[in-house]
This record gives C-alpha cells, structure tokens and sequence, in this order.
C-alpha cells in the first residue's frame, strides 16, 4: 500500500522509505544496493520489507536507475 492512512506509523510507510533513499542518493549520487538497504535499515529498523517498493516506486518517477555492472544505484534527478 502506498498511500498511508490514519493507522500508518509514518516511519513504515514506502513514502517515507522512499523519502530517506532519495535523501541518500540525492547527496551521493550513488549508491550499492547494499548500501542503501543497510542506510534504510539504519534509520528505521523496521523499514528492510519496504526498501524494494520505495526502490521501484522511485525507479517508477524516474528519479533513480540501477546500473546492474557496478551494482548501484544513481540518482538522475529527472
């Protein structure tokens, strides 16, 4: 589910998992995968199941793409 309703820890949502992974890439450029899952996981320990959909739902925006040689991902910005 993407959109949260009133029962939603704000934390746990795939927006805002979303949120925390642009953050990252928008100040790196790049990132691993495992970089980035572990930065999620990090910040809210609970928020590993979401790290696919918030990466699909920025892939989906455009806002990211995975470069499967090196493993990464990198932010486009557009």
């Amino acid at each position: 589910m993407i959109r949260p309703n009133k029962h939603s820890h704000p934390d746990k949502t795939v927006v805002s998992a979303s949120t925390v992974l642009l953050r990252r890439l928008r100040s790196r450029r790049t990132e691993t995968f495992d970089d980035l899952r572990g930065y999620l996981v990090k910040h809210e320990a609970d928020a590993g199941g979401l790290f696919l959909p918030a990466v699909n739902l920025l892939f989906l925006f455009g806002l990211i793409e995975y470069r499967q040689k090196n493993d990464t991902f990198e932010y486009t910005g557009h």
